[in-house]
């Protein structure tokens, strides 16, 4: 029986630390391929803000067209300037709710918030395995990880 996997992007989370780190933009497909490759898909979601913008909303048809789950969140900006555009609680429920279901559960995030959230999907029974920029992934969340995976050259788009 294929091992059953489920998968979780904090898209703005790895947006920005690719760009940061690399001056480039993720390949979700080689990323899938990857981590698909003889496996059982039990749920795959990409957790996206939506601004609305063409180029956005084309980016969210190629995700679903791998084969994501694509949930948005709209963008709001407020009155002093800052904006929100939060996943962290959503993709938590939703990692807790997909360990009892799946043998390994894939995080694609750099963002500490999800310690715990690991820590509670292994102790059902689920190994975990994070990607991320190792420069911009928090340290706590490496730790709570089964396996931490660097995001490297394989999973990028275009040449530097």
């Amino acid at each position: 029986m294929a091992e059953r996997i489920s998968i979780f992007v904090d898209v703005q989370n790895i947006y920005y630390t690719t760009r940061q780190t690399f001056g480039r933009h993720f390949n979700y497909q080689a990323f899938w391929d990857e981590i698909t490759q003889g496996r059982e898909v039990v749920r795959a979601v990409a957790y996206a803000i939506d601004r609305g913008d063409a180029a956005q909303m084309n980016f969210q048809r190629i995700l679903h067209q791998i084969g994501f789950e694509v949930r948005l969140k709209p963008f709001i900006q407020r009155r002093d300037g800052s904006a929100k555009g939060d996943w962290d609680v959503g993709i938590t429920i939703d990692l807790l709710d997909a360990a009892p279901k799946s043998d390994l559960v894939v995080l694609l995030s750099g963002d500490g918030d999800f310690d715990l959230a690991l820590e509670r999907v292994k102790r059902d029974g689920a190994k975990t395995v994070v990607y991320g920029a190792a420069a911009l992934t928090a340290q706590s969340l490496i730790n709570a990880a089964d396996e931490f995976v660097s995001i490297s050259e394989s999973l990028l788009l275009g040449r530097k």
